[in-house]
């Protein structure tokens, strides 16, 4: 999957009218306001173009809407789009960000290879530049993103998004050209991950996402990868793993990839665990047949993970991290594992099979107890786990919980910071107490009501008193119909919170 863009950042003196460049994308607040010096200029060249489509009510300024208009050899640019921005007084820092994945989408979908963004000027008194170049970056990133690694011919072939210039004429270029490279990072990492999560379940089995990530671990710095296969897992009783991945001729894998910073960290150790079921008929407890084609999107939590720690290596941040990926491929057969089965997990704890489609928390109980064992100070995993957390809130948010109060909040200003939206949920002592079995530790499912919460609970019993929280992205992981700012397929749903979050923490040890 080729993603082709360089971002780069023009100084004050360049002029909207100016700018010679297939696509100029400015923003329009939906309230009235009086438009900067640089707008009324642009306005004039183009005969009142941008006036008129508003006063006739062709163009709002509603988030997520754009209008195109063409520069008639009037202005530099061939085309100009005017992107919502909502309501002045609501704009947030993910406004910036889903302004720029607007703009990209656009440019992407109209073919074209160069597209100048103006910061709107409102952005430069009411958020930091940094944080401002950041987002625009993601978003760009974000927004030019498709899927078409299989595609060989035909309408659906496009070209690159290969330039965009970012026009600011602030007095904190520095911080907003500091910002775009961080965010490029992040991008990247985003489009890596969403790359890996579309491929299919016969192109990525457990053994084929493992060679990934000994190929991420090789190329990237300070990165170092350990890979247990089906024998090791037997010989460290990894039963979770073992029991998921019996019904497939491919075997399981366990990933556990460390990041460690130039120099003695200060800051908690943080493990960054991820569900990577790369195909889910739900085993014996088979899943019906309907959108069953969705399931290879079972693997996007661990993968965000890989995606993650590749951008906290490429950002140098100043934390011990692990990323632990417990990967099979949930299959029915004659060796499957079975309703009724007593499964001894790497912990020690028995869980009592009730589903094999609750197989998810199968695998994590493994990965996390072994990240205790590596003495993590900070738990935070990752799964796209029950239904029952898409039931509760659509696909819009992802389900948060957790034993910290502390790491909820951060993981909350994460979310907010990031755009990718979370809602806390419970997972206290009465929904662990819907999890103990009569005839082992615990069963592995918790019944109809409150799966996400139970779910929650089970997961729990594995972190000990270490610091922990649990993101259900089973909502928010892909995307079935295409919209103005996202593309079919996977959204890669946590690698911007993660990331954001381990910058927060880094920048907190300053």
């Amino acid at each position: 999957m080729k993603q082709i863009i360089k971002v780069e950042l023009k100084t004050k003196s360049a002029k909207l009218t100016d700018c010679k460049t297939q696509i100029l994308a400015i923003g329009h607040f939906s309230d009235t306001q009086k438009p900067s010096p640089e707008i009324i200029e642009l306005c004039k060249k183009l005969g009142g173009a941008i006036e008129d489509v508003v006063k006739l009510g062709d163009f709002k300024g509603k988030t997520g809407t754009s209008s195109l208009l063409y520069g008639n050899n009037r202005i530099g640019a061939q085309r100009v789009l005017i992107v919502g921005l909502g309501e002045k007084s609501k704009a947030t820092i993910d406004t910036v960000r889903q302004a720029a994945v607007l703009a990209a989408n656009k440019a992407v979908s109209l073919k074209v290879k160069t597209v100048a963004l103006a910061i709107h000027k409102a952005f430069e008194t009411r958020f930091d530049s940094e944080l401002v170049g950041q987002a625009t970056a993601e978003g760009i990133y974000f927004g030019s993103f498709r899927y078409d690694e299989y595609v060989t011919s035909g309408e659906n072939g496009r070209a690159e998004l290969l330039t965009v210039d970012v026009i600011d004429d602030s007095s904190n270029l520095k911080r907003l050209a500091k910002g775009l490279a961080t965010g490029t990072i992040i991008g990247k990492a985003q489009s890596y991950a969403r790359t890996m999560a579309n491929r299919p379940g016969n192109v990525i089995n457990p053994p084929a996402l493992a060679d990934e990530a000994k190929k991420l671990a090789r190329n990237t710095a300070r990165l170092t990868c350990k890979v247990f296969d089906e024998k090791q897992l037997s010989k460290m009783g990894a039963g979770g793993i073992l029991a998921v991945g019996s019904g497939s001729k491919t075997p399981p894998r366990f990933i556990a990839i460390k990041y460690s910073p130039k120099g003695k960290s200060k800051l908690p150790t943080v493990a960054l665990v991820g569900k990577a079921i790369t195909f889910d008929s739900g085993g014996i407890s088979i899943k019906p047949a309907q959108n069953m084609e969705q399931m290879k999107f079972d693997k996007t939590g661990g993968i965000a993970v890989l995606a993650a720690i590749k951008a906290a290596a490429e950002l140098k941040l100043p934390i011990n991290i692990y990323a632990l990926v417990p990967s099979a491929e949930n299959m029915p057969s004659g060796t499957s594992y079975r309703p009724g089965d007593i499964v001894t997990t790497y912990s020690g704890k028995t869980v009592e099979i009730e589903n094999t489609d609750a197989e998810g928390r199968m695998i994590l109980c493994d990965a996390l107890h072994y990240a205790v064992e590596q003495k993590c100070d900070v738990i935070i995993d990752i799964a796209t786990l029950t239904g029952a957390c898409m039931v509760a809130l659509g696909t819009h948010k992802a389900g948060l919980m957790g034993n910290d109060e502390k790491l909820i909040k951060q993981l909350e200003d994460a979310a907010e910071s990031s755009g990718e939206s979370v809602w806390e949920l419970p997972c206290g002592d009465e929904y662990a107490d819907d999890m103990k079995s009569k005839i082992a530790d615990l069963h592995n499912s918790g019944g109809r009501w409150g799966g996400a919460c139970t779910a929650a609970a089970f997961l729990r019993q594995f972190v000990g008193d270490k610091k922990w929280a649990h993101l259900d992205i089973a909502g928010v992981d892909n995307v079935e119909k295409p919209t103005e700012s996202k593309a079919v397929g996977a959204t890669a749903f946590g690698v911007r919170l993660m990331t954001t979050y381990l910058l927060n923490l880094a920048k907190s040890n300053k």
